[in-house]
């Protein structure tokens, strides 16, 4: 019985084995940059707001906390608000929301990749781990020696074991609701909002001048002046 011999090995079989664990590198790279984007992208969306794992809950800059509200099971969202009474009367509120129900922020709860667009990158890192074991393993269905086939082997598994945090992410975490937490989707997050504010533009005062036919004031312009 011999051992391992190198000198065995054909260039073809390195060059295989060496792209494998080459692709699933560069898998990760794109899978990088693909998370760094979303980071920098929902660090500018959140505006300065700091979420706190530990409390479930958002600081915003004016160091007042958003608390969990909702969530949204179809799109596996959870929305924090902060209480209206706190936001309405804060000295940044005109920068910050344009609600008077307080702001709002959106949490999803998957770790990376949760939106459909980093799932689509996470996909394309997927294929790429793909296309990198292609190669080997057309190699070594040509019938190299044993030495070829236990490189190719080797960088099989060697890619297989880098490329395994690609693919455990895909599925979806479980996720912890907090007891008497409203399931709420965005539809009916919408449908709220819309119902608020109606109800807003009935509380307005209104007067006698607000409720004239609009034909009556252009008509006898004279008596809207003299009142």
């Amino acid at each position: 019985m011999t051992g391992f011999s190198a000198s065995a090995v054909g260039v073809d079989v390195w060059l295989a084995a060496g792209y494998c664990v080459a692709v699933v590198g560069l898998a990760h790279v794109i899978d990088a940059l693909a998370r760094r984007a979303a980071s920098v992208s929902e660090g500018g969306r959140f505006g300065g707001f700091r979420y706190h794992q530990e409390h479930d809950a958002w600081r915003c800059p004016q160091d007042q906390w958003l608390w969990p509200q909702s969530f949204d099971p179809e799109h596996r969202v959870m929305r924090y608000r902060g209480a209206p009474s706190i936001c309405n009367a804060c000295p940044v509120r005109d920068s910050c929301t344009t609600s008077s129900s307080g702001r709002e922020i959106q949490r999803a709860v998957d770790s990376w990749p949760a939106s459909e667009a980093a799932r689509f990158h996470r996909g394309i890192a997927c294929a790429v781990v793909v296309l990198g074991l292609l190669w080997p393993l057309g190699t070594a269905l040509t019938g190299p020696g044993p030495d070829s086939l236990l490189v190719l082997a080797v960088a099989v598994v060697v890619a297989l074991l880098l490329s395994l945090p690609l693919w455990s992410h895909l599925r979806r975490t479980r996720v912890v609701i907090p007891p008497g937490m409203v399931h709420r989707s965005l539809d009916d997050t919408v449908a709220e909002r819309g119902a608020a504010a109606v109800a807003a533009i009935r509380r307005r005062p209104t007067y006698a001048s607000d409720r004239r036919p609009r034909e009556h004031i252009e008509q006898n312009p004279g008596a809207e002046a003299t009142r």
